[in-house]
């Protein structure tokens, strides 16, 4: 115990001393070792590799995605023509009504009433007139051999003449009573789903009331009022006059308001020639098929449709493109020279997919960088490849690394190698 006491220190110094020596032996080693290993990477780096796609120009439809409400593709008012109390309802609310259909039973009384009175007055006047005919025919001829003097004569004709036109007038009575009469029934004005009544029997109605009866609307097919800001518009039309963009056909499909997609598809009627001076936009009227009744007059929709194709786009992957601070489309491409990245500036304005849609700025053949974009700068030398190439990998050459390693043959330049 006594003498392991003793020899501890020396043996630890010795320890120490010998430990110094490895240590800085190795940290020369591995020092030239390392610097070989830099110097590898360093003869290994080359310009960076990236991934172009050639574009070339394409049809690209111009779509838009507008609001838009539905309105009844008829819509009436069921109004009384004459007055009177209502003394039967004669359709269930909620049902398709058809045209000409009797809907509502006004006393008609006082009209039959009217009607026979009328007709009494023809008769009279009829048989006034044919009096007054015979007469006039009796004097004339005595009217030649002067038995009757002209006077009398032209009285008798006039009589006559005038007696005809009493006919014509109760004619005419008669005609209107009949019909005030036949208005005591209050017909379906179109073909339609009636909603409820606003009045029941045993209300007095009148022509002249503010409130209709009812109201009935045809809902198949049913119209959808779609508004386009007017700056959208007179844009399409420019384009359009210009060339290169052509008018799409008019198919138009919609998005209801639960987000669920509308089964069939419509088209635009027309669009309006004036422009709301409340909202600035443009009313376009598209006409959907409506047989199961999904659509009803007042729902919100959204309504999407191509309104021109443009005949010289071009469309780029997403990723190609970036923005500047100003919201400006900018990209990288190829150079001629095929080994430098230049950058473009291009009017992207709408997406179609996974692409952007570009019409300005591009050309046919043009090569585009959709691939190692994260470190690319303007006029930057790289290696260009079609775009999804698998990358090669090289196995490392042995024996490269203990070259360049110096004369580190000990612990210390294997390691530098490996580095």
């Amino acid at each position: 115990m006594i003498s392991s006491v003793h020899w501890r220190p020396a043996s630890l110094a010795l320890l120490i001393m010998v430990a110094a020596c490895s240590h800085g032996s190795g940290a020369e080693g591995g020092g030239q070792g390392g610097g070989g290993g830099k110097s590898g990477r360093g003869q290994n780096q080359g310009p960076p590799e990236v991934g172009f796609v050639v574009v070339q120009p394409t049809s690209a439809p111009q779509e838009a995605e507008l609001s838009g409400r539905t309105a009844a593709y008829e819509s009436s008012d069921v109004r009384p023509q004459v007055g009177g109390v209502i003394q039967r309802r004669l359709f269930k609310e909620g049902t398709l009504v058809r045209q000409g259909q009797p809907l509502y039973q006004i006393d008609s009384s006082l009209y039959r009433a009217a009607t026979n009175q009328a007709a009494a007055n023809l008769q009279a006047a009829q048989a006034n007139a044919e009096a007054t005919r015979i007469q006039a025919e009796r004097y004339a001829p005595l009217e030649k051999i002067q038995a009757v003097s002209k006077q009398e004569y032209t009285n008798a004709v006039a009589a006559a003449r005038q007696g005809g036109a009493q006919v014509a007038q109760n004619r005419a009575a008669l005609q209107t009573a009949r019909i005030n009469l036949k208005f005591t029934t209050v017909p379906a004005p179109i073909t339609g789903r009636i909603g409820r009544s606003l009045f029941t029997v045993g209300a007095l109605v009148s022509p002249s009331q503010t409130d209709p009866l009812a109201q009935i609307q045809r809902l198949d097919p049913i119209y959808v009022d779609i508004q386009q800001s007017a700056a959208d518009l007179l844009t399409l039309r420019r384009e359009l006059s210009q060339g290169g963009v052509t008018a799409a056909s008019a198919a138009v499909r919609l998005v209801l308001e639960d987000g669920s997609d509308y089964p069939a598809t419509g088209t635009v009627e027309f669009a309006e020639a004036l422009v709301d001076t409340s909202t600035g936009t443009v009313t376009l009227r598209a006409r959907f098929p409506n047989g199961q009744g999904v659509l009803l007059p007042g729902m919100f929709v959204r309504a999407k449709f191509t309104q021109a194709i443009n005949q010289n786009a071009f469309l780029v992957p997403q990723q190609a493109i970036s923005r500047d601070p100003k919201g400006g489309a900018t990209l990288f491409l190829i150079g001629p020279e095929g080994n430098k990245a230049v950058q473009r500036t291009v009017k992207a304005d709408r997406t179609q997919g996974k692409y952007w849609v570009v019409t300005q700025g591009l050309k046919a053949g043009d090569k585009v960088v959709t691939q190692g974009l994260a470190q690319l700068k303007p006029n930057q030398q790289v290696k260009a490849v079609p775009a999804n190439t698998p990358e090669r990998l090289q196995p490392p050459q042995q024996g490269k690394g203990k070259g360049q390693g110096g004369g580190g043959q000990g612990g210390g330049g294997q390691g530098g190698g490996r580095g």
